[in-house]
This record gives C-alpha cells, structure tokens and sequence, in this order.
C-alpha cells in the first residue's frame, strides 16, 4: 500500500492494517488553535484543516481546494458581507464557511450563472474537551453523520495548564505504536535507567484488568517496587493505567489528595506513521521543584521507545507471523478483539460490546 494510502484500508481489521473509523481521534491541545489562525494536519492519511474563528469556534475541514487542490490552510479568514467568518484559499481566494459551503468566487462576472452554494469541501465533526480538540472520522466521506458518542475525558486533569507536553513520531503503523506502548514486558531491556530499573531487578508481577469503555484498566493498584521513579511522588502512590480505542492510554496516580495523569495520544498519520502526543497534568508540588528532571524522564522514554519501533522495523519490512505470550501479550490480543468489535458493530449498526474479560494477568518484568 502506498504511503499515506488510507481508502483502501479501512475495512481490513488484520493487525497492522487499516484504521477505525467513526471514532473521536485526538488532534490538538485546545492552546495550539490561536484564534484567527488555521493549521494543517494529516490523520488517517487525509490533510485535515484546524481552525479557530477569530469567534472562538473550532472547526475543521478537509485541507484541500476543490478548485485546484491548494491547501486552504494556507489561506486566511475574511470576513463577508453579513459578518460571517470564512476561510479563503490562497490560490484564487474561492472561500468556504465553517460547514464547509463554498460562500463566493472572486473569479466570477455578474452575468455568468453558477450555483456556488453547491460546492462544498468535507467537513469534520470536531469536539474540544479538557484541553483537547477530537476529530470525528467517519466511515463515509460523502455523509456528515453525526458523532454517536460524546469525546473522552479522563480523570486526573488537574493543576491548571499541562505540566509537560512532549511530541514525536513513530515511524510505524498505530497497531505496532499501541502495543509497544501497552507492552508490560519491555521496560527492563528498553528502559534501563538507574532511576526506574534493570534487567536484574525483574521479579513475577500478577495485575487485576477490568473491562472499560470502548477498552480496559490495569485497577488501581501500588506501583511495583522496583519502579524507582515513583519515589519523587512521596507518600503512597496509587496508580490505574488504562487504555481506550482508537489510540489512548493514560495513567492516573494518585498520592493523598494529589493526582498526576499521563495521557498517551496515539493518532495515525498515515499507514506508516504514528503521532505520538505525551501530556501530563498534575497538582502535586513535585512538578514545581523537579520539573526540568521529570520532563527529561519522560523524553527519554518515549524516545527510547521509538528508537525499539525503528528497530523492530528491520524485522517488519519482512511481513514476518507474530508470536504472543500470554499473560504479557494479553492486552495486546484484547486490542486486536476491541478493534474487530468496535468495526464490526459498525458495519452491522448495533451497540458495541466490549469483548474484554476481566482477568488478572501475569508476567515478569
């Protein structure tokens, strides 16, 4: 499959193809879209236009003119007759609304007939929420369905702005960046700082998982005790690490009265590649004294963690039979069940049924 080449994949749920749809994606912080400003991304292999009116309303279309395919992010807002806000194309400056409609044509004469209304750029539900801006894909281009269910929140957004926000890219399909990401056995060999832990201090580990949403939880349980890095918390921490289609994994650690949530947003580029958003929120005083070191930390994990795809990907290339492990691929098997169902369910027009069980899983790390 080409690159960036998502038509076609959409309805193969094998593991490392295809994608969900009709599903909220994460896209931007809520803090990126400046108002009166337009930004350009790529989801799903499509080029998608984020845009916050100098209103303040967040919308978002399709990033391309249907006149001559410039990017209309590139364009700006203007302002027509009655008021309204549009976007105008940097090309021929054809302008379009907020729905999509194409609301005026510079090129035209008085006396030359065409139905401009009837032109119209797709349109994206999009949906901000703590902080966050979701982009609805939906299964079908061509229809504005609306979304079935409100955008995630999740627990633990606390502490006012985020703590640390950290971005990179996976050079790899979202299924390979979910399941390294959810992988409980990697850390000793991939992550061997002295402050979190080694090889040698891999011991048995037995976790309780429940059923959650459209995914699962790790319940909240105490952290193990050779995870070093805990310690800067203090007290008796707390965590519960979760995951939810299509690509969101989140820890939430409570010490007392305080909290700190680490939110993983998966989001796919393309079939290739995989934006990988970091965000923490906290109000634990830890994040005012030892900032600098805790966001040293989480940069070096994830990227470690990327450099292991990169790695991996000498082996991919290959198409090679994957092997899993029960218990430590166990979350990794649920993925695979939870995309199946959610596409199915879709295809059939019913409820989802979360096919998770819960089990207490486990491994040695």
């Amino acid at each position: 499959m080409a690159e960036g080449d998502a038509k076609t994949s959409r309805s193969d749920t094998r593991f490392g193809q295809g994608f969900l749809t009709d599903i909220w994606y994460f896209a931007a912080l809520s803090s990126e879209l400046k108002a009166g400003k337009l930004a350009r991304y790529e989801i799903l292999g499509e080029p998608v236009m984020l845009g916050r009116s100098p209103a303040g309303q967040v919308f978002a279309l399709k990033d391309i003119c249907p006149h001559r395919a410039a990017p209309l992010s590139a364009g700006r807002f203007t302002t027509e007759a009655g008021g309204a806000q549009s976007v105008e194309c940097p090309y021929h400056g054809w302008r379009f609304g907020a729905d999509g409609g194409c609301t005026a044509i510079p090129s035209l004469v008085d006396d030359q007939t065409m139905d401009v209304g009837r032109i119209r750029v797709r349109r994206y539900q999009v949906a901000e929420s703590q902080g966050l801006v979701f982009v609805w894909m939906a299964s079908e281009a061509r229809r504005e369905a609306e979304p079935t269910e409100p955008a995630p929140t999740f627990p633990g957004v606390v502490g006012g702005a985020p703590k640390l926000v950290d971005r990179m890219a996976f050079d790899s399909h979202i299924d390979h960046a979910v399941v390294g990401l959810m992988d409980p056995a990697h850390g000793p060999y991939v992550h061997q700082q002295w402050w979190w832990r080694s090889a040698k201090s891999q011991h048995e580990k037995a976790k309780r998982f429940e059923p959650r949403d459209a995914g699962f939880s790790m319940v909240r349980h105490e952290p193990s005790k050779n995870s070093r890095a805990y310690a800067v918390l203090g007290g008796e921490p707390l965590t519960e690490i979760s995951f939810r289609l299509p690509g969101l994994r989140w820890e939430h650690v409570t010490v007392g009265k305080r909290q700190v949530l680490s939110l993983t947003c998966l989001t796919p580029v393309h079939a290739t590649k995989t934006r990988i958003t970091q965000i923490i929120w906290s109000d634990h005083p830890a994040f005012a004294l030892l900032k600098p070191l805790i966001a040293a930390g989480a940069r070096a994990f994830l990227r470690q963690d990327g450099e292991m795809v990169n790695l991996q990907n000498q082996g991919l290339k290959y198409d090679p039979a994957l092997l899993w492990v029960d218990d430590a691929d166990r979350q990794a098997k649920w993925y695979q069940q939870l995309k199946r169902e959610w596409t199915a369910s879709r295809n059939e027009g019913r409820p989802f049924v979360n096919p998770v069980e819960p089990a207490t899983l486990r491994w040695r790390s």
